[in-house]
């Protein structure tokens, strides 16, 4: 069995796949529930996972991106998707499981204050933050930290761009959660951002306000034919900054 460094060691972005070999749907499936345990901007979990296993989904999945050999020849294909449209709804169902968290988990004497707080950050901070409207709000938001910030420290990303790069960003994590949970069980992931985005939205009937994320192939790796040589990264001393 694989530990960590192991695991992550093995997982490689694989570009061509043995399509003699299956992949175990359930196992899959078991990838992205452990998923979705990635962490996240405020427990929002913004995204949907689609799970493409139906042979002429594929195909017109893979013809959206562009018909590459990830896509081309993977046993099966995840979607990840942001739904930032949702938000006024998740947040609804975490206020109702903080509520009972905190009913569970603290003293009584500290739970109604706790309530209370949750309350004001998913009823109406949340909805504030995540609502679009043409830019309008985002700016507003903008607006308002930006002169609170001249007296504290305040949170600056709060334009309607800054928020779909949240939900995007913790979309990612769910996706390499994923990617790693897949390299546990010996199988093979390649994520990939060349797709067109529309045809993508059109196969799996997603609503426009929907976003893709990230199209992963999935397999198992046709030898060394998929893995483009050694892996390059760049030197470590570059990238890490100890003060």
């Amino acid at each position: 069995m694989m530990n960590l460094v192991d695991i992550l060691n093995y997982r490689r972005s694989v570009r061509v796949y043995d399509q003699t070999k299956q992949l175990d749907t359930e196992k899959v499936k078991h990838c992205l529930a452990l998923a979705t345990l990635a962490p996240n901007s405020s427990n929002m979990q913004l995204w949907e996972f689609y799970h493409i296993v139906d042979s002429a989904l594929l195909t017109e999945i893979s013809s959206a991106c562009l018909n590459q050999t990830a896509t081309s020849t993977a046993a099966q294909i995840a979607v990840f998707v942001t739904r930032q449209d949702l938000h006024r709804k998740r947040a609804k169902f975490v206020l109702e499981f903080e509520k009972g968290n905190i009913q569970r988990n603290t003293p009584i004497e500290r739970q109604e204050k706790r309530i209370k707080d949750r309350m004001v950050y998913y009823g109406k901070l949340i909805p504030f933050i995540y609502t679009r409207f043409f830019g309008l709000l985002g700016l507003l938001r903008v607006l308002i930290t930006q002169s609170v910030g001249l007296f504290r420290p305040m949170v600056r990303e709060v334009s309607e761009n800054d928020m779909r790069v949240t939900v995007h960003k913790s979309c990612a994590l769910a996706a390499q959660t994923f990617m790693i949970a897949m390299a546990a069980e010996g199988y093979d992931t390649c994520p990939l951002e060349g797709f067109d985005s529309r045809l993508v939205k059109k196969a799996l009937k997603l609503p426009g306000s929907a976003e893709i994320n990230m199209v992963i192939a999935c397999g198992i790796r046709k030898g060394n034919e998929g893995i483009w040589g050694e892996r390059c990264r760049v030197p470590f001393e570059e990238v890490y900054h100890q003060i």
